[in-house]
C-alpha cells in the first residue's frame, strides 16, 4: 500500500499556515506538540532535542556544523520545515540566530520530565459498560468508511442511489473537487478526480478528506486551530476506550457527530452520559504523520485484499462488499455475482469507461495489485505481466493523437512567396503540416501574430517586385 508521506506533508503545510497567534495558541497544547515533532523529519527531530534544553539563540553556523558536509541538503530541509512550523523562531543580530519557539520548548520539556497518560481522562468501567471488543470497532470503522466512499460511488451510478446521501459527506466531496452540480439544485455527478480518489489507498483517501474539513472549518463556525488540535490530539487517545462527550466544547461535540460519520469515532449513550470510542482510524491521525510511517491501510482497518487476476484477463474479487464490487465495475466487465464471490473481466471496452473518467492504466494496475489475494499478494508480479501490459498498451492507443490549437493558411500570392513562409515556419518550429502542391500550411497558434507580420512582409515585397 502506498505511504502517506506527501499526504501528511499537506496536512502540516495547512497547520503552518496558521496565524502565528494561533499557531503558538495550537503549541500551548501538550499533544499538539508531540505531534509536530513527530512529523518532523529525522534531522530536525535531533536538532529539537538538541535545542530543548539551550535558552539562548543560536548562530545558524552552529546548527550548520551540527550536520555532516554530505548532509547539507538534508540540513536545509530540516531549517525550512522547523521554520514554516515556527519550531524554531528566527533572530536577526549580527548574524542570523535560531531560538526554540518558547511555548512548544516549554510543552515538550514538561513531556519529557511528566510522564502523561492519555490526553483526556477514560470513562469509569461501571459507566461505559457497552464497549466493543476491538474486531467489532474495526467492523464499524471499515462500514463507515465504505458508506462515506459509497456516496461517491451512488453519484457515478445512473441506476437508484445505492445508499441514502448524507449531505455532510456530499458537501466534503464537493469542496474537494470530487462532486460537481453541473445545475443549480442538480443532483451532484463525481468528476474525474473522483474517480481517481476511489482507487486511492485508505490512508490517502482519509488525510485529503480531513484537509477540507479543516479548511471548511471557519465557515462551519468552527474555530480551525481548536480542531486542528483536537485532530492531533485524537490520535493520542487509547484505541477502544471511552471518553466523555461532556468534557469537550460545544463546538468540539459538533466536530465528534461529524468525525463519526467518517469512522474516525464510534458514539454511544447510557442512561445519563454519552462518551466517544476512537477507532485505528483516528490513531493514524498522529502516526502517519511521521515520515518514516510505513503503516498501510490494510493494518489500520483489519482488511486483506481478495481480489485475483489471471492471465486470462478474467478478475475473481472474493468479497461481499458493496462498495469492492462498485469500484471494480468502474474498469471490468462483471459477469455474474455470488453472496462472496464477483466474477468479471477485464475488456478493451471497460478499461477505456475506465480512461474516459479520468482514471489511468497505472491507477488500475496499483489497486488490482495492492487489493490482490494473500494467495497471489506473493508473486512477483502480482499482476500477469500481459495484463498489465495490454492496459497500459490500450492506454497508449488513446493518447497516440494530440489535439493542438493551430491556423490555417492558404491562397498565397505565388509559390515564392508560399515557400517562403513555409520555411518561415520550419524555422521558428511551428510547423504542423504542409500541403505544397494546393500552398496550404498549418500553424501552431501561439505563433500566429509573428506568422501574419511575416506573410504581410512577404506578399507586400512580392507586390512591389511584380
Amino acid at each position: 500500500m502506498p505511504r502517506v508521506r506527501v499526504i501528511s506533508r499537506n496536512f502540516m503545510e495547512m497547520v503552518a499556515g496558521l496565524p502565528p497567534a494561533k499557531l503558538d495558541l495550537l503549541y500551548k497544547r501538550h499533544w499538539t506538540c508531540q505531534a509536530v515533532l513527530r512529523s518532523l523529519p529525522p534531522l530536525a527531530k535531533l536538532y529539537v532535542m538538541r535545542l530543548l534544553y539551550v535558552e539562548e539563540a543560536v548562530p545558524s553556523k552552529s546548527l550548520q556544523d551540527w550536520a555532516l558536509p554530505d548532509a547539507q541538503q538534508k540540513h536545509q530541509v530540516a531549517i525550512n520545515r522547523m521554520e514554516k512550523l515556527r519550531v524554531i523562531l528566527v533572530e536577526r543580530k549580527k548574524e542570523v540566530c535560531y531560538r526554540m519557539n518558547p511555548v512548544m520548548q516549554k510543552q515538550l520539556l514538561q513531556a519529557l520530565s511528566i510522564s502523561k497518560g492519555p490526553p483526556r481522562d477514560v470513562m469509569p468501567g461501571n459507566v461505559a459498560v457497552r464497549l466493543p471488543t476491538p474486531a467489532e470497532l474495526d467492523t464499524y470503522a471499515m462500514k463507515q468508511w465504505e458508506s462515506v466512499l459509497l456516496q461517491l460511488v451512488s453519484s457515478a451510478s445512473s441506476e437508484a442511489p445505492i445508499v441514502s446521501p448524507n449531505f455532510f459527506v456530499i458537501d466534503m466531496f464537493k469542496l474537494a473537487g470530487l462532486l460537481l452540480s453541473l445545475k443549480p439544485n442538480s443532483a451532484p455527478s463525481i468528476t474525474d478526480t473522483g474517480f481517481q480518489f476511489l482507487l486511492m489507498d485508505t490512508n490517502s483517501q482519509l488525510w485529503q478528506l480531513v484537509q477540507v474539513y479543516v479548511s471548511a472549518a471557519e465557515d462551519r463556525g468552527t474555530d480551525s486551530g481548536e480542531l486542528i488540535g483536537f485532530l492531533l490530539e485524537l490520535g493520542f487517545h487509547t484505541v477502544g476506550e471511552a471518553y466523555s462527550v461532556g468534557a469537550l466544547t460545544t463546538p468540539l461535540q459538533k466536530v465528534l457527530e461529524e468525525l463519526a460519520a467518517l469512522g474516525l469515532v464510534q458514539l454511544q449513550k447510557g442512561m445519563k452520559e454519552q462518551w466517544y470510542i476512537p477507532t485505528r482510524l483516528a490513531s493514524n491521525l498522529s502516526a502517519s504523520l511521521s515520515e518514516s510511517s510505513d503503516m498501510q491501510s490494510s493494518e489500520v482497518l483489519g482488511t486483506q485484499g481478495c481480489i485475483v487476476v489471471e492471465t486470462n484477463f478474467r478478475v475473481y474479487a472474493y468479497t461481499a462488499s458493496k462498495l469492492q464490487t462498485e469500484i471494480l465495475r468502474r474498469f471490468a466487465r462483471l459477469e455474474y455475482q455470488l453472496p462472496n464471490l464477483v466474477v468479471g473481466a477485464l475488456t478493451k471496452e471497460s478499461i477505456n469507461t475506465a480512461f474516459s473518467s479520468g482514471i489511468s492504466a497505472e491507477q488500475i494496475i496499483t489497486y488490482l495489485s495492492k487489493h490482490a489475494h494473500p494467495h497471489v499478494a506473493k508473486r512477483m508480479p502480482v499482476v500477469p505481466e500481459t495484463v498489465s501490459d495490454q492496459i497500459r498498451l490500450w492506454e497508449s492507443d488513446r493518447n497516440r493523437v494530440e489535439l493542438l490549437s493551430a491556423y490555417f493558411y492558404d491562397d498565397f500570392p505565388s509559390t515564392e512567396v508560399y515557400e517562403t513562409v513555409l520555411n518561415h515556419a520550419r524555422s521558428i518550429g511551428g510547423l504542423l503540416w504542409e500541403d505544397a502542391s494546393n500552398r496550404r500550411l498549418v500553424v501552431r497558434e501561439e505563433l500566429h501574430g509573428d506568422m501574419r507580420l511575416f506573410i504581410r512582409r512577404q506578399s507586400g515585397a512580392a507586390g512591389q517586385r511584380g
